[in-house]
């Protein structure tokens, strides 16, 4: 049997809660476009994003650790892979929109510059005087206007909704000319389960990968709140073993992100009961009221921003950590200041935008689309005269 957009269009309404984002109701796309045969709108977003040059160098930006550092620790791509795939489930469970989940968690980091937060810190330095750098707002600015796929419209016009769930924090920098995103009805629950599954990945994550890297001790996890929850969940051979083992290390971080997944899709599910949630605009009603609908528990929101607090102690702010993040952020201020002297080491696709965003915006927006891997082999090539790696 085939399958056309109509049946397709019926098969999601059926399956949709009332308070979920609809096909049939998205607010549509700035350029308009005829409608694809066999695929919605949301998985039109979804498989742009994913062929964006963008999305593909998300592989060699760093998460925690430079991606020099190890093989196996995760990147912006992984981590990116590893929120689609958590917000696919918990959107499945409570009746959301998948394909959009999916989108705004495929999209949500591509503004991301090199090495992680010390990229942004480095970036938002040099811009604080001329609209700053954000990552939300610059994956936004990625989606609409670098990004050039399309012959008949600048970035990759994808849906208000999607849209919406990138930006979280704002619109675009004051010295751009991005496209006005209307805001109808404020996040959608899509949008804010993508957020809570961005928390929730890179925290189970990152004490995976530091106790793998011997950065974090299994002792010092021991003393967390939300220890007695992960080992009374964990295998019994695990809990057999007298130290630390590369398997006890992913058996932990496994077993933290079932149970924060679990617990926040019973916490939805009693919010949404609480307030008798059937529609968008009750989503959106109680969202002005500053109701929190996406949250973990009581009990559980406290042994999770206890380890969040851990994490930021231990391993974000670990000497070597600390150590890898200067490195970073003396190659973009190196990158900057030579690219400010020497213009023509820039692409020209980058030059020809300096009038219309000028020659500040263009650099950041230069630096931030490197890779790791890249921004240090520019530093090379260039000649600067610092060779840290």
């Amino acid at each position: 049997m085939k399958k056309g957009r109509n049946e397709l269009l019926l098969e999601e309404e059926k399956i949709l809660a009332p308070y979920a984002v609809g096909s049939r109701n998205s607010g549509g796309r700035a350029y308009e476009e005829p409608e694809h045969p066999y695929r919605l709108p949301f998985q039109r977003d979804k498989d742009r994003i994913i062929h964006s040059h963008a999305f593909k160098r998300l592989e060699y930006k760093t998460q925690v650790f430079v991606y020099s550092e190890g093989d196996h620790f995760r990147n912006r791509l992984t981590h990116t892979l590893e929120v689609a795939g958590i917000s696919k489930t918990i959107s499945k469970v409570l009746g959301l929109n998948e394909d959009l989940s999916e989108s705004i968690a495929l999209a949500h980091d591509l503004g991301h510059s090199p090495f992680g937060h010390a990229g942004q810190e480095a970036l938002a330095e040099l811009m604080k005087d001329i609209g700053g750098f954000e990552h939300n707002k610059q994956s936004l600015r990625v989606v609409q206007k670098l990004e050039r796929r399309y012959p008949d419209f600048p970035g990759l016009n994808l849906c208000e909704e999607t849209l919406l769930g990138i930006m979280k924090h704002g619109g675009g920098y004051e010295s751009s000319n991005l496209l006005e995103v209307r805001r109808t009805l404020g996040p959608s629950l899509e949008a804010m389960i993508v957020d809570s599954s961005d928390e929730i990945t890179y925290s189970a994550h990152d004490l995976e990968d530091g106790l793998e890297s011997g950065l974090l001790h299994l002792d010092d996890v021991k003393g967390l709140m939300i220890w007695k929850r992960i080992y009374d969940s964990l295998p019994q051979i695990e809990k057999n073993q007298k130290k630390e083992s590369l398997s006890i290390s992913r058996s932990i971080g496994r077993v933290l992100l079932n149970l924060m997944v679990s617990d926040l899709i019973e916490s939805v599910y009693g919010m949404l009961t609480k307030y008798s949630v059937k529609s968008r605009e009750n989503i959106s009603d109680l969202y002005n009221q500053k109701i929190k609908l996406v949250q973990f528990s009581e009990e559980f929101q406290k042994e999770f921003l206890q380890l969040k607090q851990y994490l930021f102690q231990n391993l974000y702010r670990h000497s070597e950590v600390s150590r890898m993040s200067e490195r970073g952020k003396e190659t973009i201020y190196l990158l900057f200041k030579h690219f400010e002297s020497h213009p023509e080491s820039i692409p020209e696709s980058y030059r020809n935008r300096e009038e219309e965003d000028g020659k500040m915006r263009i650099i950041c927006d230069y630096i931030a689309g490197m890779t790791d891997r890249y921004a240090i082999e520019k530093l090379k090539r260039e000649g600067i005269l610092w060779f840290p790696y």
